[in-house]
């Protein structure tokens, strides 16, 4: 009798775990977003939800929440980099950082674009883990690093901003004499270019319709107007 108890009961647990993977192994493939990544703690595996899915699911609602409010200036300036193949992926996240670090400073969202444009070709050629787009700190005595290239947008954007345009420099060329005095008038020739590129989200006419553009056109502070554009050229 014993022997009849035990296989009957070997057969019953055998079974059970049978169905038990079976029925573990239907729900994974249905849900395998759950199981996207796993880590080891002292011997433990803990089951958690890909981050990079997290962020970009706020992201997206981030860029969405621009779209709905009529504002394109993270859609130009994700237009901007996918143009030009930029390693600052994903372009709609970054379209949104720009935004944002451009309105905490008030300062004209496509100057930073512009800038890391000239200086790295958007964040193609940079001192090697320095995240520097910007060639800001980049000189003779050593190169100024940042941890990641948000950090080094929001630097030179408060930088920009204290002693720059607030200084009355604002339009490229008069940021140009301070940014980067030996140039002979090609840097702010180009930034003038980018900016009006996303000016009209387009290439061609960005080279068309180049101008000294007036910094602070699109901020608090400014109307964008022709007069007010040749009032800060003359200063």
């Amino acid at each position: 009798m014993k022997s009849l108890f035990y296989a009957f009961s070997w057969i019953f647990l055998a079974t059970g775990s049978i169905l038990t993977i079976i029925a573990g192994w239907h729900f994974y493939s249905l849900n395998p977003e759950l199981f996207s990544f796993s880590s080891e703690l002292n011997g433990i595996t803990v089951v958690e939800t890909s981050l990079d899915e997290k962020e970009n699911y706020e992201n997206n609602l981030d860029f969405k929440t621009y779209l709905e409010a009529g504002d394109a200036r993270p859609l130009i300036i994700a237009n901007f980099l996918e143009r030009y193949d930029s390693p600052l992926k994903p372009y709609d996240y970054y379209g949104v950082v720009i935004v944002e670090i451009a309105d905490k400073y008030d300062i004209d969202f496509r100057l930073l674009p512009a800038i890391a444009m000239q200086e790295s070709n958007l964040c193609k050629r940079i001192p090697e883990g320095s995240y520097n787009c910007l060639g800001f700190g980049i000189h003779e005595r050593g190169t100024l690093g940042f941890e990641n290239y948000e950090a080094n947008f929001e630097r030179a954007a408060r930088e920009l901003k204290a002693y720059y345009i607030d200084q009355g420099r604002v339009t490229p060329e008069l940021i140009m004499k301070k940014y980067t005095p030996s140039s002979d008038g090609s840097w702010a020739r180009s930034v003038n270019q980018w900016m009006s590129e996303m000016r009209y989200d387009d290439r061609v006419l960005g080279k068309e319709k180049r101008t000294d553009a007036y910094l602070l056109e699109f901020t608090s502070e400014g109307s964008g107007s022709a007069e007010a554009t040749t009032a800060a050229q003359n200063r």
